[in-house]
């Protein structure tokens, strides 16, 4: 606590981490986007309900997003993440078990769970910026993002080869890509077990101690200032629930309009690939210009950059797998550009005595958000059409240059 050179030692270590758990964590995050749709209308037998396992699995982590932001906040990252990611592992186990039996309760159940290995792997963005000052916050975002890319691109491309492993023992070729989520989680919940130590949330309140003893007497400046705080997490919140929602309600109808107009499940996972890469890759460069040019530009940033992705997906021809890569790679982009600017204006915020409580707070309403956009959009697109919801969501995105240009507005009150 006394060395600015070990506080950015431990900084860094906590990086490298946060980075390796993320590289497992991507891999088993893209399961149940890629085929959790496909599973559910092979066991349901209808088209309707498509989207409930994304709502489920949504559901599943908003609940864990409470309980791990509790413990983190009480007890540090290290068992709060750990314990998220073994429990999403152990969803994953439940949902291949569900496939094997063609049980749809334990499926609905274990998809609940799963959800907790979601939760987790955005809850672990926040663990960098624990030790980082202002100036590095969004920086730090990206780079546990960034590093979800390597996990998050090669899972949904091993859908047909895990589909394939899968037959060859007995279970079916849709829970293929769960086997691999199941261990991807638990390896990401054994990194953070055994390695996060010093805590860096535990290590930067015990820094902050001095602050919290100054806000026993908080002046009239200090009163306004946690006002401005209020506004910031309510306005980070908001560009990260309405990104989320959009995100959500397009990716999860793709695979299932893709297989309707033919094409092939490795085709589905290319699709899914690119726009699972469009979501993390950019992450460095994207917390840079956060930094940088700053929150407000970069979260209208992306309410143009969703438009745009639901009017290409929109208007893309069913045939063309080229047309609708363009439009789920901006789909990712945009959602990048959403969530990188919307964690960084909680960060700035909250106190360390109220940072992961609150964090967690909010990825509550990020996962009752994409729940929603999940459950509903294979009814809209059931009762309209794919390019109808396409088109909703991306008019739905822009509900984010108002919301900037208020808090804007407000900020120089």
């Amino acid at each position: 606590m006394d060395s600015k050179e070990k506080q950015k030692q431990l900084y860094r270590r906590t990086l490298i981490i946060v980075v390796i758990s993320q590289i497992f964590g991507g891999a088993g995050l893209t399961a149940g986007i890629t085929v959790g749709a496909l599973l559910a209308q092979n066991m349901l037998g209808t088209d309707s309900f498509t989207g409930v396992p994304t709502a489920l699995f949504t559901l599943g982590s908003a609940g864990s997003a409470f309980l791990i932001g509790r413990v983190s906040q009480r007890y540090g990252r290290r068992p709060g993440l750990a314990a998220g990611f073994l429990t999403g592992g152990i969803g994953a186990i439940g949902v291949v078990i569900s496939a094997i039996t063609n049980n749809i309760l334990l499926l609905l159940a274990s998809l609940l769970i799963y959800g907790s290995g979601t939760a987790t792997n955005l809850q672990a963005r926040y663990a960098g910026t624990d030790l980082a000052d202002s100036k590095q916050r969004a920086t730090a975002i990206s780079i546990a993002m960034v590093s979800t890319t390597f996990g998050a691109v090669a899972g949904p491309n091993l859908v047909e080869v895990m589909g394939d492993f899968a037959t060859t023992i007995g279970i079916p070729a849709l829970a293929g890509p769960f086997i691999l989520a199941a261990a991807a989680f638990i390896l990401a919940g054994l990194v953070h077990l055994i390695f996060l130590r010093p805590d860096p949330l535990v290590v930067a309140k015990a820094l902050a101690d001095d602050v919290k003893n100054a806000e026993t007497n908080l002046s009239n400046t200090d009163s306004l200032a946690l006002a401005k705080n209020k506004q910031g997490i309510a306005v980070g919140a908001a560009v990260m629930l309405i990104t989320q929602i959009v995100m959500v309600a397009i990716m999860t109808m793709t695979p299932v309009h893709m297989r309707s107009h033919g094409h092939t499940l490795s085709a589905v996972g290319l699709v899914i690939g690119f726009h699972i890469g469009a979501m993390f890759l950019p992450s460095l460069l994207t917390g840079i210009l956060v930094d940088k040019i700053g929150r407000t530009k970069m979260a209208i940033a992306s309410g143009v950059t969703l438009l745009s992705a639901g009017v290409i997906a929109a208007a893309a021809p069913a045939d063309s797998m080229f047309v609708l890569t363009i439009a789920l790679s901006l789909l990712g982009l945009g959602w990048n550009f959403g969530l990188i600017s919307g964690t960084a204006l909680i960060v700035d915020s909250t106190t360390l005595q109220n940072r992961a409580k609150t964090q967690g707070t909010v990825d509550i309403l990020i996962a009752l958000a994409g729940a929603s956009g999940g459950a509903l959009s294979g009814m809209v697109a059931a009762y309209s059409s794919y390019a109808i919801l396409s088109l909703s969501g991306g008019f739905l995105a822009l509900l984010l240059i108002p919301v900037m240009i208020w808090s804007h507005r407000r900020e120089k009150e």
